[in-house]
């Protein structure tokens, strides 16, 4: 025991120490690399074929399960069939006023509780609306358990730019899209959710820790200063009033409502005062009160899509830094160093045991 307890020590005192050299080494590049950095939007949109990836995919399976002579008579008709309707083409030249094949623009937003995301997304939105028409259509494949009332907002707000062109617009669910990931959904024309997926939680929260009785117990004053009667409902370090609990409490119902405003404008056939409890709903469960329209995976959507539009799969990538790039490789060095001595220290334990 007296062995493990020094090894462990010895470990962690390697561990700190290498994790303070590299936070050392990232500081000092963030500090150059913020003197040179030039304004403006450092990234670019990526496009790719979705339906070419499935043809892709499919060749790939043919090659390794196919026996050669079934392949080489598939490629054979293949061949035949472009040639013909290659001379199907020629010969028959689209009308000028002939519609075109449909088009899907598939965009990603993968929320965090500060919808860290809405910034790549908003490029993405702008993106393909300098390209979609009304005969087209946008499928978001969305993923968000929900976050800060604000941020989730200006997302919707992305959305509703798509709306407003008339475009229309499917949301797919396939893990979870609650709260503020709700308040994105709702937005869809059509909203489809996979079988287990979590929607809902139409509901406000907030908490926080107090440490009044705390510092009272040390002799430790903290002094709170506001011009206006309610600046601060509620704080960490002052004395909590019963009027200002009150008040905060307010302001969470009246977010609520708001909240069940917004869900209720955009889904109208849903029973609000029923789903907005704060609940979450499996899909199923989601879809026998409304607040899903269909149960089906993305990948199911588009795949059947496939056969009748081309899909455009559309995602802004950030350009990275200089200290991005190191930042990652010292994540990568400090993470391997850590399994490293991690494994090595519960082998020794196992041994001493």
């Amino acid at each position: 025991m007296v062995e493990f307890f020094s090894e462990y020590g010895l470990f962690l005192a390697k561990s700190v120490t290498i994790v303070i050299a590299i936070i050392a080494v990232v500081a000092g590049i963030a500090v150059v690399s913020s003197r040179s950095r030039k304004d403006g939007h450092q990234g670019e949109i990526e496009v790719t074929h979705f339906n070419d990836e499935l043809l892709d995919m499919k060749e790939a399976l043919e090659d390794a399960i196919l026996d050669k002579e079934t392949l080489k008579a598939m490629q054979k008709e293949e061949k035949k069939k472009e040639k013909e309707e290659k001379k199907a083409r020629k010969n028959n030249p689209p009308k000028e006023d002939e519609p075109r094949r449909k088009r899907i623009y598939v965009l990603d937003f993968d929320g965090d509780v500060k919808a860290s995301e809405v910034e790549p997304f908003r490029q993405e939105v702008s993106a393909v609306l300098m390209m979609a028409e009304p005969q087209d259509e946008v499928v978001i494949r969305l993923e968000s358990p929900g976050g800060m009332v604000h941020e989730y907002g200006l997302a919707s707000s992305q959305i509703e730019r798509i709306k407003r062109k008339e475009i229309p617009l499917t949301i797919c669910v396939d893990r979870v899209a609650a709260s503020g990931g709700y308040m994105m959904a709702c937005l869809a024309d059509k909203l489809i959710a996979a079988p287990f997926a979590i929607v809902g939680s139409i509901g406000v929260i907030a908490q926080l820790p107090n440490f009044h009785k705390l510092l009272k117990k040390n002799d430790i004053d903290f002094e709170v200063l506001t011009a206006g009667e309610y600046k601060r409902t509620l704080t960490v370090f002052g004395e909590n009033t019963d009027k200002g609990r009150e008040k905060f409490k307010e302001e969470l119902e009246e977010t609520h409502e708001l909240f069940k405003s917004f869900v209720h404008e955009y889904r109208d056939v849903v029973d609000i005062d029923k789903v907005a409890t704060g609940e979450i709903w499996f899909g199923k469960q989601a879809l026998d009160v409304n607040l899903v329209d269909e149960l089906m995976t993305s990948d199911q959507y588009l795949m059947d899509a496939s056969d009748e539009s081309d899909i455009f799969e559309v995602r802004y990538e950030q350009k990275k830094t200089l200290q991005d790039k190191i930042s990652d490789m010292a994540a990568d060095s400090s993470d391997k160093v850590l399994t490293k001595w991690w494994g090595r220290l519960t082998r020794q334990n196992i041994i001493n045991r």
